[in-house]
Order: structure tokens, then sequence, then C-alpha cells
């Protein structure tokens, strides 16, 4: 894409496949601006800082889809690279940034906090701007208490985290899930969007709304 675009760059984190992204826009003044969604562990958040400074864009706002290890342990290097970054995560799932019984790290052994305090709290219905984007939050909880997910109609794309995937949906036997509220909040406020709409997950590739509607087994009536 050109920079007059919007451009995503997904990076891949080898231990857990998450995705963590760098989404980014050229605002009024011809600046980059951009966020960092759900940035992971090392080397990859590393891979994502060497692009963003390669690039020359502003990091403006760090964003949880939830909060899960995976998709926070990067906040507090992304943070220390660009302390104007602001962090935006729904409050249900603020706990497990310092709790790691919460954000499951202690089951596989490991102790990850996050010391970055959210300065932005993600309600469903809230809107985002991002340059001249505009994106919607998304009430997406049941993986985790307070998952949610990005929109933005003009762009035609959805990040969706643990929420849904190409052909499945995020787990729900973690403490905090619930798979009735997960199934209701896809079929609610994702399956509802275009089917055009392309969906960036937080583990897997790419896929569209129309795809999950129509072929999903975990989205059957």
């Amino acid at each position: 894409m050109t920079e007059s675009r919007l451009n995503i760059q997904t990076f891949v984190e080898m231990r857990f496949g998450e995705n963590s992204f760098v989404v980014s826009v050229a605002d009024g003044a011809g600046r980059l601006v951009g966020w960092v969604v759900d940035p992971s562990f090392p080397p990859a958040v590393h891979r994502l800082l060497a692009y963003v400074a390669e690039r020359g864009i502003v990091i403006e706002k760090i964003v949880l889809t939830h909060g899960h290890a995976d998709h926070i342990v990067g906040v507090d290097v992304v943070r220390e690279a660009h302390p104007g970054a602001r962090l935006a995560l729904a409050p249900a799932d603020r706990p497990m940034l310092t709790d790691a019984e919460r954000n499951l790290s202690a089951p596989f052994g490991l102790t990850l906090t996050v010391a970055t305090t959210p300065d932005i709290d993600l309600t469903h219905g809230m809107e985002l701007s991002l340059g001249p984007l505009a994106w919607r939050v998304l009430d997406t909880a049941g993986h985790s208490p307070g998952g949610i997910s990005l929109y933005c109609l003009k762009a035609g794309v959805v990040f969706t985290g643990d929420a849904l995937f190409a052909g499945s949906i995020g787990r729900t036997d973690f403490p905090g899930s619930s798979h009735p509220r997960l199934i209701d909040n896809i079929r609610r406020n994702l399956l509802t969007l275009p089917d055009e709409t392309v969906v960036y997950s937080g583990h897997g590739p790419t896929t569209t709304i129309g795809i999950e509607r129509k072929s999903n087994p975990f989205l059957s009536e």
C-alpha cells in the first residue's frame, strides 16, 4: 500500500504463533502515524520496533484486543521506545496486566506482567481516530472477560484478537471465558459487518467476514 493509505504490517511471534500489528497512515500534516496492536515476545517485538523506526512512524497508541500474556508482553518494550504512546485496553481485562495467573503466563511457568498503566478504557461503540480514519470498538468478549475488536469501515478491516480466526474461534476453557458470550458477540458484532471486511486475527492467516459467516464450523446454527 502507498503511504497515503492504510498500511498493516504483521509480526508473527513463533512461540505461540501470535500476530502483532503495526497499523499506520499519513495524517493531515504528512506524518506517518500509527498504532501497535497486541505487542508480543522478543524477537517479534524488536522486529516490530525496527520496522517502525525505519519507516519513521509516530506511534500514538498501543491497543490491546485482550489481556492474555502473548498479546501484552511487549507493551513495556514499545512504551520505552515510544513514551508518548497511550495504552488502550478494556477495563475488564486490566487485572491481567499485573496478574500472571489471570494473563495465563503462570501456567506456562512464566511470571509476565506489564508495568505500563492503561490510559484509555475501551468500551463497545466508542470511536478511536488514526489520522483520517475512524475505528469503532466492538465488544467481542468471551475468550477473555474484556475482549474487543477494532473495525474501520472506510478501510474495510477488523482486528479481532482471539475472538474470531480463519475457520475457528477463541478458546473458552480459560478462567473468565464464556462460550455463549463469545458466540453471541461474534454473531452480534462481527458477522453483521460487510462480507468483504478483511479479518486480522490474533493467530493465523487473514480471512473475511463473508467466508467465516458461510464456512466457520463453530458459527453454524
